[in-house]
C-alpha cells in the first residue's frame, strides 16, 4: 500500500522555520504523497489571511500536492476543517450513543481546584467530576446555567503505540483523564477533528512535533471507540528552539517564513538547512525536497532539538560561513 502522510498547518499565525521542517521530513517520509489539510477549527484564532500565507509558503518550499498548488481559497472542502464541523457532530453523537462520552459543565477553575494531580500537555488532569452526573447537555445545562462541553470516557486497557524516534510507548488512560471531545463554544476539538480526519482520509503515517506525543494516544482511543482504523506509523520530531532555549512559536514574527523570504532567503538554501539541522545531511547546502527524497531515513533523524544560532541566520539570509 502506497503511503499516505499529510500537511496540516494550524492558521492562527505565520508559519516559521519549526512547522516547515515538520513538514519536509513529513514530506520526505511519504515520498511526497501527502493531503495537505487545513486545520482551523480553533475560529477564534484562525484567520483566512493565514491559510492563505501558509499555501504561499508551502508553494514556496515545493510541498504541495498539484491539486492544492494555487495560493487561493479554492481548497477542496475535505481540506478545511472548518466545513467538516456536521461530520465532527456525528462523531460526537455516536460516541454519546455509546456512553463514551458525557456532558461537562466544570470551568478551568473548578478542575484546578479539584484536581492535585500533575498537569499534562492539555492541563490539569480531568478528575471526573461530571461522569455519571448528567443525563443529557439540556439536563446538564438546565441544572447549572452553563453550556455543557463533552468529554470523552475514557477508561480501560493502556493505549501502545509505537512511535519511529522512541520506540514502543503506553499510556494509562488514568494517567491523562477524559479529555475534551466538543468545546463549550459549541467547536469540536482538536482530538476530535484529527482522529476522525485521519481515519476517514486515509492517512497511514503521522510525522509531527513531539508535543502532540500523548495526542496521539487520544487520537488512537477516539478511532478505537469510532470503530474506525488509525494511521500504522506515528514519528513525533524535536522542535527547533530560539537562543533561549525556547521552543519556536508563531509570536516570533521575524522568524516566519514570510519574513525570511522578504529578506531574501533562497527557498532551496532553507529546505537544505533544515534537511541538515534535523540530521538528514552532514552540512547544509542548498537543496529542493525532491532532491532529498533519496536521504531521507528516520534512523538519521536527530532525537534533540536544534537551537537556531544567529550564524546559522547568517547563512540563509546571506550566505555567511557558520
Amino acid at each position: 500500500m502506497t503511503p499516505l502522510g499529510r500537511l496540516a498547518p494550524t492558521p492562527s499565525g505565520m508559519l516559521h522555520l519549526g512547522n516547515a521542517r515538520s513538514f519536509l521530513l513529513a514530506w520526505l517520509w511519504a515520498r511526497g504523497n501527502v493531503l495537505l489539510r487545513i486545520e482551523d477549527i480553533d475560529k477564534p484564532r484562525c484567520k483566512p489571511e493565514f491559510t492563505k500565507a501558509a499555501l504561499q509558503d508551502m508553494n514556496w518550499l515545493a510541498l504541495q500536492r498539484a491539486r492544492t498548488r494555487s495560493a487561493n481559497d479554492g481548497l477542496p472542502d475535505d481540506a478545511i476543517q472548518s466545513s467538516r464541523t456536521d461530520l465532527y457532530r456525528k462523531h460526537l453523537e455516536s460516541l454519546a450513543q455509546q456512553g463514551q462520552a458525557y456532558p461537562c459543565t466544570c470551568t478551568r477553575r473548578d478542575i484546578d481546584e479539584a484536581s492535585s494531580a500533575p498537569h499534562f500537555d492539555e492541563g490539569p488532569i480531568y478528575p471526573g467530576t461530571c461522569r455519571g452526573k448528567w443525563r443529557d447537555a439540556m439536563h446538564a445545562k438546565a441544572n447549572t446555567g452553563r453550556e455543557p462541553a463533552w468529554r470523552f470516557l475514557w477508561q480501560g486497557p493502556p493505549v501502545v503505540f509505537h512511535d519511529e524516534l522512541r520506540g514502543h510507548l503506553t499510556v494509562d488512560p488514568s494517567t491523562l483523564g477524559d479529555f475534551v471531545l466538543w468545546r463549550r463554544d459549541d467547536l469540536p476539538s482538536y482530538q476530535l477533528a484529527v482522529g476522525v480526519d485521519d481515519a476517514l482520509q486515509g492517512i497511514t503515517q503521522v510525522l509531527r512535533g513531539r508535543d502532540l506525543l500523548l495526542s496521539t494516544a487520544r487520537q488512537i482511543a477516539i478511532q478505537r471507540a469510532l470503530g474506525l482504523p488509525s494511521p500504522a506509523q506515528w514519528a513525533h520530531v524535536p522542535f527547533i528552539q530560539d537562543a533561549m532555549g525556547r521552543r519556536m512559536a508563531k509570536r516570533d514574527g521575524d522568524l516566519s517564513l514570510k519574513s525570511l523570504r522578504e529578506q531574501g532567503a533562497d527557498a532551496r538554501r532553507v529546505t537544505g538547512f533544515l534537511a541538515w539541522s534535523a540530521g538528514l545531511i552532514d552540512k547544509p547546502e542548498p537543496a529542493t525536497a525532491n532532491e532529498l527524497v533519496g536521504e531521507f531515513n528516520l534512523r538519521k533523524l536527530s532525537r534533540e532539538d536544534f537551537v537556531l544560532r544567529d550564524r546559522h541566520l547568517g547563512w540563509l539570509l546571506h550566505g555567511s560561513a557558520m
